[in-house]
């Protein structure tokens, strides 16, 4: 099928065509790029290796709720959206408001709620929508920009929102977060993928136990 269709996205109770093309996408995170290099990592979006190998250790039968920051375009909540449960839940944090506009308008999932927000918030977002815990939260917004005071808070907050079990799933294109979060985390696992544009860290990261 020719990427240029409109794609077609199967929802709880409901099938919706999607008009969204890769190339589309990329422009977009491109254009955004450029106007706020610090809140991206990256001139375009993850890779389907570097997906892939991100949302390796989920466990999807169990994970009912999912938290995502910075979506972006929405390469790995697409993707999310697609392997968890139909009565799972994917929040979705996104603080560039061009990019909330799109996801709401191109992933019509009952499941996904799109929050304009920083991720500093997912504490009063997760209660706002009737949770306190979240079994997975997914990050690539890039740390090493983010001000050392606002990183260690959201941080400490993610570790925090965790459930028992649940873990912190991380990439990054430099390893300047690792030793935050090996202070913060009780347990950190790194990996390195090399397909991806730009060259990727991942880290799984889960709670100390008591």
């Amino acid at each position: 099928m020719s990427t240029n269709q409109p794609q077609t996205i199967k929802t709880p109770g409901s099938i919706k065509s999607v008009g969204r093309t890769r190339t589309g996408d990329i422009l977009l995170f491109a254009r955004n790029f450029f106007l706020h290099p610090r809140m991206l990592g990256s001139i375009v979006p993850s890779s389907r290796f570097l997906i892939k190998q991100l949302l390796q250790p989920v466990d999807w039968a169990r994970a009912k709720v999912i938290v995502e920051y910075g979506p972006g375009v929405g390469g790995i909540t697409a993707e999310v959206l697609r392997r968890m449960r139909p009565d799972a839940i994917l929040i979705a944090i996104e603080t560039n408001p061009e990019f909330v506009r799109f996801l709401r308008s191109s992933l019509p999932d009952e499941r996904l709620h799109v929050v304009e927000a920083s991720a500093v918030a997912v504490d009063e977002i997760l209660r706002q929508l009737g949770h306190t815990k979240a079994n997975y939260i997914i990050s690539g917004i890039p740390f090493s920009t983010i001000p050392a005071a606002l990183r260690e808070r959201i941080l400490r907050k993610t570790c925090e929102m965790l459930e028992p079990g649940g873990a912190f799933l991380v990439y990054q294109f430099s390893t300047r977060v690792l030793q935050d979060l090996k202070r913060i985390f009780g347990y950190v696992r790194r990996k390195f993928e090399p397909l991806n544009v730009l060259p990727a860290h991942l880290f799984f990261c889960q709670p100390a136990t008591v």
